[in-house]
């Protein structure tokens, strides 16, 4: 067996089995996306939590529907778009219930929808949870196992003939708790936020109801009015 000069990780690395460096690399990338992950989802969920509660603002001091159209782009906008146009297509019909249980069930889409938007990119985190640890272990098993080839082909069992394979072969069950640990507490921490988004959007999709039932009610209003004089 050839002994790495030193046991630094690096050198454990340069001198371990190719099919031990290969789960490595891997690992070490599985890492880094976890950490990708992390910046570019956590930004993402930050902005949309900002333009949620910017929504339900906006929302909550409008009166009509109509006063909702200059929200921009986002959830929020599809939200009213969808609402707009279920009362533009249920115009003249007369079972008010009815268009607000089509308006519930259009908003309903587009809150799952946006919901599976959100969610895009952690199903990676969850992966490398559960499978990092088990793909560094295989790693250690392939180097164990050609430590003690190695040593039988030596004919020694001198530890200082031993101990540098069998480090190297444990390097990979390191890097691989060192990438699931990560994946799974920052997974959580999406799970988490993800729930507390998802019960931001509903927020907003009951603000565009309470504005259609409004806007509904006030037709309804205004055609009684028109009936009581003709009929007097």
């Amino acid at each position: 067996m050839k002994l790495p000069p030193d046991l630094s990780p690096w050198q454990m690395f340069l001198h371990a089995d190719w099919v031990v460096q290969t789960i490595m690399v891997g690992l070490a990338l599985a890492s880094l996306v976890t950490w990708t992950a992390l910046l570019a989802k956590g930004w993402e969920l930050r902005g949309a939590a900002r333009d949620l509660r910017s929504a339900r603002a906006a929302l909550l001091l409008s009166a009509r529907l109509s006063d909702a159209e200059a929200l921009g782009t986002g959830v929020a906008q599809d939200l009213v778009s969808e609402a707009q146009d279920e009362l533009l297509q249920s115009t003249g019909l007369p079972d008010k219930s009815a268009i607000k249980e089509r308006v519930a069930s259009r908003l309903d889409r587009v809150e799952l929808r946006h919901a599976r938007q959100l969610r895009g990119g952690t199903g990676v985190l969850a992966t490398i949870g559960a499978t990092a640890p088990f793909v560094g272990l295989f790693g250690t098993v392939w180097g164990i196992m050609n430590s003690f080839v190695g040593i039988a082909r030596s004919n020694t069992t001198n530890l200082a003939v031993v101990a540098p394979g069998i480090a190297e072969a444990l390097l990979a069950t390191a890097l691989g708790l060192v990438a699931a640990i990560p994946a799974v507490v920052i997974y959580n921490h999406f799970a988490r936020r993800l729930l507390a988004l998802r019960a931001e959007l509903g927020d907003v999709s009951a603000c565009v109801q309470q504005l259609v039932s409004r806007d509904l009610d006030r037709q309804q209003v205004a055609q009684l009015g028109r009936v009581q004089p003709e009929a007097r």
